[in-house]
């Protein structure tokens, strides 16, 4: 099933610069790059964010697919964004967020690209380690976003295999023959997560 090929992180094993840089620089830069978009709001500056965004990539040693992939997922989106821009305000404007947009997503690309799931959450951990003292559990919040990292790739794939077999059976317009499935494999998923967790002892922990 499709959908449990999406359980693997989007890290793309390497050697790179930026494979080896450290992660508070790679955090650093995906700060700046959103820093930059906010301050910069015209498209002429933006777009010079975009493209040393994608030099970076392409530096780095990624495949350029991956600069494909998020135009394919969020075309529909970016296309409604440039029409509501451009009508209340001009083509410039929208093309100007557009270009910030997709910078700040390949930004984050970048970071996910290049390290390891284990390793940003070891990261996560050691950021919140000091809110401990306000009674913040540091190994909690990064089992969180781990299990937020790996449900939420699964279910977007659930959703594109029951769509694809709805489509096969002549149901592709069926909104029952794909949103019934998809709730029953997400809660089917969300029950084996909960057990997962109760057999190494987290989920009696959370009951505490």
């Amino acid at each position: 099933m499709r959908g449990h090929a999406h359980l693997v992180s989007a890290y793309v094993p390497g050697s790179s610069w930026l494979h080896r840089a450290p992660l508070a620089l790679k955090f650093g830069l995906l700060v700046a790059a959103g820093v930059a978009v906010l301050a910069l709001p015209g498209p002429r500056p933006r777009a010079v964010v975009l493209a040393a965004v994608v030099m970076v990539h392409l530096a780095a040693g990624l495949p350029a697919r991956r600069l494909v992939a998020p135009l394919r997922s969020m075309w529909l989106f970016l296309l409604v964004v440039l029409g509501y821009r451009w009508w209340v305000d001009s083509l410039p404007a929208a093309l100007g967020v557009a270009a910030g947009l997709l910078a700040c997503i390949y930004a984050a690309n970048l970071l996910t690209s290049t390290t390891e799931v284990q390793r940003l959450l070891d990261g996560l951990v050691a950021a919140v380690t000091p809110l401990r003292r306000f009674g913040a559990d540091p190994e909690r919040f990064a089992l969180t976003i781990g299990l937020m990292l790996r449900s939420i790739p699964f279910l977007l794939g659930s959703l594109h295999d029951v769509r694809d077999a709805a489509r096969a059976r002549g149901l592709g317009t069926s909104p029952r023959a794909i949103v019934q499935p998809v709730l029953i494999g997400a809660v089917a998923y969300a029950r084996q997560t909960g057990d997962a967790l109760a057999a190494r002892g987290l989920g009696e922990k959370a009951m505490d």
